[in-house]
């Protein structure tokens, strides 16, 4: 099976621009036609300091053949229908290129970051969903708008504000989950799974996709074309010694994750429900230093793909190949040395995943 290559772009990924910063929007599109050159199929980007869409915009005026994709936005501080232009703006940009991925965010943020009323995601993103889809019905086809569902009732759209039909307008929407319900909803709405960097291939094959085949069952409809796209865990270097360093961040990564109660799903599909449970006493008294020790050789390569360039390739292969449709990773291109490498190594996993 084919497993497209994918470029994330934003500030956790060792990538062209990789920093802690905001992203340079001025350089946005520079890096877009060199992820292009590369021969990458296609660029996402995460919602983290930047607009997404803002990003994405920039990078499908700058490209022609490079796939673009939220990898996600956060879909509940946007109504359905400003996720639903923002999307539509961007598709005709793109003539067809892009991909919605929505993400519904932690109790937490929902609340303190975002100043909204709590409600449990995977039945609010399910209905987010299809309340899109009507707004999206409504300018394609002149289905007239009338959407009722328990967080939304859409029933106004007049001539101003509707952008009328486009040429691609058929957006694929990717849900991103960790938890069996968050599953069952893109099974039920969704053209795809983004599971969590967590989520490890047996997870992924005797949780998520068994839930999100139930959602799907629920709703009366195949999941043929349902697509899983992954951005996993991933140490790499040119050599052994370099190596080390990236090793000792993602062990980091691990512990800050099993910590995390909203991913202990997927540390107890492993029997590590007690490990994830004591991580998460140690990050509630700021122990963060002490967390990555906890984190064995064995719990670190269940959770990441580790090797130097030249063997990274085929452990991706190895690790979800049969598993996932699309792959995101990155490693530095800061020169025509490196930029070289990392072609060969687009290409190697293009041509063996085929």
């Amino acid at each position: 099976m084919k497993i497209e290559t994918l470029l994330p772009l934003g500030k956790t990924d060792p990538g062209l621009r990789a920093t802690e910063m905001p992203l340079d929007l001025g350089r946005v599109g520079e890096d877009a036609r060199l992820v292009e050159a590369l021969g990458y199929d296609g660029l996402v980007v995460e919602e983290t300091k930047d607009d997404p869409f803002v990003v994405m915009a920039l990078a499908g005026q700058a490209t022609t053949t490079l796939k673009l994709g939220t990898a996600v936005a956060i879909a509940f501080p946007r109504s359905p229908t400003t996720t639903a232009l923002s999307a539509w703006s961007i598709q005709k940009l793109s003539k067809g290129r892009f991909t919605l991925g929505l993400g519904p965010q932690v109790r937490g943020h929902i609340q303190r970051r975002y100043g909204l009323k709590w409600s449990p995601p995977g039945p609010w993103m399910r209905e987010y969903v299809q309340a899109m889809r009507a707004v999206w019905d409504c300018w394609q086809n002149g289905t007239p708008l009338d959407f009722e569902g328990q967080h939304y009732r859409l029933n106004l759209m007049v001539p101003l504000f509707n952008p009328g039909p486009i040429e691609h307008p058929s957006i694929p929407v990717h849900l991103a989950a960790v938890n069996r319900n968050m599953c069952r909803a893109a099974g039920a709405v969704a053209d795809g799974l983004r599971p969590h960097p967590v989520c490890t291939p047996k997870y992924i094959r005797e949780v998520m996709l068994p839930a999100a085949q139930d959602g799907a069952v629920a709703e009366g409809r195949a999941l043929d074309d349902f697509v899983v796209a992954m951005k996993p865990l991933v140490a790499t270097a040119p050599d052994a010694d370099s190596l080390a360093g990236k090793v000792r961040d993602v062990r980091a990564r691990v512990a800050f994750y099993a910590s995390t109660p909203a991913y202990r799903p997927a540390f107890e599909s492993h029997g590590l429900g007690d490990l994830a449970a004591e991580l998460s006493s140690y990050s509630k008294a700021q122990r963060w230093e002490e967390m990555p020790g906890f984190i064995t050789d064995e719990i670190l390569h269940t959770y990441a793909v580790v090797g130097t360039y030249d063997e990274i390739g085929q452990r991706l292969l190895q690790r979800y190949q049969g598993v996932v449709d699309s792959i995101e990773f990155s490693t530095p291109a800061r020169d025509a040395a490196e930029q070289g490498m990392l072609r060969d190594l687009v290409q190697q996993i293009q041509r063996d995943a085929a």
